[in-house]
């Protein structure tokens, strides 16, 4: 009740805060990207990177505080199978809210390698999230719609290119690399509009695994299927986390195995992209009926 009443302020001071630690850990990485553009490949880039990371880790784990201080809230990680920081994993997960991008940055302190996550090519206008992103070597994707292919021959395939551009810098250490499958963030009105098949999912795009897949599958220990779930808080997660009334995180990981890659397969190429969509939906209904359990418990 007093938490309710005290949200407005809460909400500004909480905010204020957040700003200023991403601000803080933003300038600092953007200062040593443009640092990192002067100095050779090599190991020196390489432990450059390694200080990038630790402020990235420093911004989550911070945030992370944050949220702890401004809410009574009980964070509860259920890890199903063994992780490890010299490994390569693909992170595939549900997206409810903005605030899932933090939660997978603090959760990957001391348990997997720094995380990239591929963004749309707009966010790099974003203040200190674009160009820290930028300075991170974090992909950033335009995709491109059948009708624009038709009309643009020549981009056929550009996306893809892009995807193993990236994916060549992440061959050489340890990186986690995380998909929001469904393009989008999940809300009622987008559920009801992509007539989606599933309770608390959207439909899952296979496209951006795939290209992952095709660019750096062999590299992959693991897939981890991330369940973010904010039982208490479901319309406006962000909302409540800032104005001091979330009570519940469930962070759900299943470490699975990786999919056949096609070019490991006897499968032809239409045959393929089948066997992978399949994959993907039974790995989203397993993934759906999870939610569904872990809301009701």
């Amino acid at each position: 009740m007093i938490r309710n009443i005290l949200a407005p302020i809460t909400f500004v001071v909480h905010i204020t805060l957040q700003l200023l630690n991403l601000a803080f850990w933003g300038g600092l990485i953007i200062a040593l990207g443009l640092v990192k553009l002067l100095l050779p490949n090599g190991k020196v880039r390489t432990l450059w990177n390694s200080m990038m990371h630790g402020l990235m880790f420093s911004f989550g784990r911070l945030s992370v505080l944050l949220i702890r201080l401004f809410n009574n809230i009980d964070i509860e990680y259920a890890v199903h199978g063994e992780l490890a920081k010299d490994r390569w994993y693909l992170i595939i997960a549900n997206h409810l809210s903005y605030l899932d991008i933090i939660l997978l940055i603090e959760f990957a302190t001391k348990r997997i390698p720094a995380p990239k996550f591929f963004l749309k090519k707009e966010l790099i206008w974003l203040p200190f999230v674009g160009l820290g992103a930028w300075a991170l070597d974090m992909p950033f994707m335009r995709r491109y719609t059948r009708a624009y292919i038709e009309k643009n021959p020549h981009k056929k395939g550009k996306d893809l290119e892009t995807t193993k551009a990236y994916c060549e810098k992440f061959r050489t250490v340890p990186t986690t690399v995380i998909n929001f499958v469904e393009g989008t963030r999940f809300t009622p009105q987008k559920h009801a509009l992509k007539k989606s098949p599933y309770t608390h999912l959207l439909p899952a795009k296979a496209g951006g695994v795939s290209f992952t897949l095709a660019a750096m599958g062999e590299l992959f220990t693991n897939v981890l299927d991330i369940s973010l779930l904010y039982p208490h808080n479901k319309k406006h997660p962000m909302m409540a986390m800032l104005c001091g009334t979330m009570t519940k995180i469930v962070i759900d990981v299943n470490v699975v195995s990786v999919p056949e890659l096609q070019q490991h397969s006897t499968r032809n190429e239409s045959e393929f992209r089948l066997y992978f969509q399949n994959w993907l939906n039974d790995l989203w209904k397993n993934k759906d009926s999870r939610i569904k359990n872990l809301l009701e418990s």
